[in-house]
Formats: structure tokens, sequence, C-alpha cells
């Protein structure tokens, strides 16, 4: 009982792990999907779950040995939390967040009326935090952010990435669309180039997936740290040998909504491990 008190703090939350929708079991063979969109430049989608080595989907798999759990209590904590001038929490408007939210996670990036851009889930709780509870917003990729972004993507567990550009959204797509299929820095290098053309090769002995969106924020083995999705993508600018951008920049969201679309249909994995 000490371990699985270790591993997810609280009754609630532990409940919450256990009756959400599984990831599935390591080494069952999951089919891939077809592309929701047309004009996709996959003829099937794959999540990166796949091409990870098998002690790292285990280690997803199961939840109470998961360390982004970490993560997601301090998220479920930070929910019932009340902050700011207002001294309101999360759950003050949508209570335990298990119905209010569900499906929420799988909708972002999306457009904002309020904020007249397109924003992202992190970026969306902050505005809540601004607007609603009179607080300080966190700073993009702050353990707090992570957090609380990770126990919201926990409740759509499962659900399918929707992806939708409609509208206002499109300009944002279409920037997004640009900078993944762009050369960029010293190497000249595309984003497209590895994840559309050589996913499921060898390089340096890893498998390259098809850069999915569908699994962050993630914790990743390597910098044994959870990570977002911004994080991840300063990581490939620095392969590239290419200028990253600061996590929440313009161009980062707009890369983020075009990944989102290329990925509609994958369901979310919360939290998801990486290498």
């Amino acid at each position: 009982m000490r371990r699985i008190g270790r591993k997810i703090a609280g009754i609630g939350l532990a409940v919450l792990a256990l009756t959400m929708p599984p990831t599935q079991a390591p080494g069952q063979n999951r089919s891939s999907i077809p592309p929701k969109h047309s004009g996709n430049p996959l003829s099937e989608l794959i999540s990166g779950y796949e091409f990870s080595p098998m002690h790292v989907r285990a280690l997803q798999d199961d939840d109470f040995d998961n360390p982004g759990f970490k993560w997601v209590s301090r998220g479920e904590a930070l929910w019932m939390m009340r902050d700011g001038a207002s001294q309101e929490s999360c759950a003050s408007c949508h209570d335990d967040g298990k119905d209010a939210m569900r499906g929420r996670a799988a909708r972002y990036p999306k457009f904002d009326d309020g904020a007249g851009k397109v924003v992202t889930l992190a970026q969306r709780i902050n505005i809540c935090r601004s607007d609603k509870m009179e607080a300080e917003p966190w700073a993009y990729g702050s353990e707090d952010l992570l957090g609380l972004t990770a126990f919201l993507r926990l409740l759509s567990r499962g659900l399918p990435m929707a992806g939708d550009i409609d509208g206002a959204a499109e300009a944002s797509f279409e920037r997004g669309k640009t900078i993944y299929n762009g050369r960029m820095g010293q190497l000249g290098m595309s984003c497209a180039g590895c994840h559309n053309r050589y996913y499921g090769k060898s390089y340096r002995g890893q498998l390259i997936s098809q850069g999915h969106s569908n699994g962050f924020p993630a914790y990743q083995l390597e910098a044994q740290s959870f990570r977002s999705l911004h994080d991840r993508f300063s990581a490939c600018y620095g392969l590239m040998k290419a200028d990253p951008h600061p996590p929440g920049a313009d161009d980062y969201v707009a890369l983020e909504l075009y990944l989102a679309w290329r990925g509609a249909g994958l369901p979310l994995e919360a939290p998801a491990v990486r290498r």
C-alpha cells in the first residue's frame, strides 16, 4: 500500500486513474488508423507509443509506475486550490472536472474569441487564471502549468484528438503547415523530412516516429523530467541547428495546431512516456 501511495497521491486520483481508459497492454499490437482529414500527408496514423521500446511502453501502461503521475497528482491538487484575488479554484466552476472537462483537452489548440487568436490548453489555463481567478499566470513549461495540463489530459485519455481548423483558426494552421514543411537551420532540414518520409527508420539507434502530439506533455526518460510539446519542438530545432522559439510563441502554437490536425483521430495518451 505504501508503494501505491507514493505513486498516486490520494484516493480520488487513484480511482480516477484506474477508471480512465487504459493506454493498452505492452506488446499488444495496435493497428494504425486512417487520417481523419483529406490532404493529410500521411496515409496512416501511428502513435509515437508504437515506436518506443517495450520497456518504455510498459512504463506508460502501468498507472502505478508511470512517472508522469507525479505531475498529474500535482495538477489535481492545483485544480482544487483557491488562488488569486478572487480566491476561486478551478473546481469552483467545474467541480471535480471528471464530467465538465471530459473531452476538452482533445479540442486544443483552438481559436479563442476572447484572446482573439489560437491558444493551447496551457494558455487557456492561464487565461482562466487571469480572468476568473485574478491570479498570476504560470510560466509556460513551469511545473504547475505542466501538472494542471497533465491532469486535464488524463480526464480525456483515450478520446480522439479533434484537430479542427475551421474559421478563424485557418491562418494559424497555414502558418504551422508552412513551418512544418519548410527547411530551416544550418542543416536545411524540415520536420516533414523526418516524420513524413523516414518514420520507422533508425537514427542513432532509435526509431523515427511520425512525430505526433497526442502524447504530450510527456515524461521523457532521457531528460528524467516532464516536458511540454514546445520543449520537444525546441529540442528538434536544436537537432536541425535552427534557432528555437520561446515556449508559447505564436510559431510554436501554429505548429501545435498543425500537428493536432495532422494527427486528428489518434487517442490522447496521458500521461505518456517517451524515450
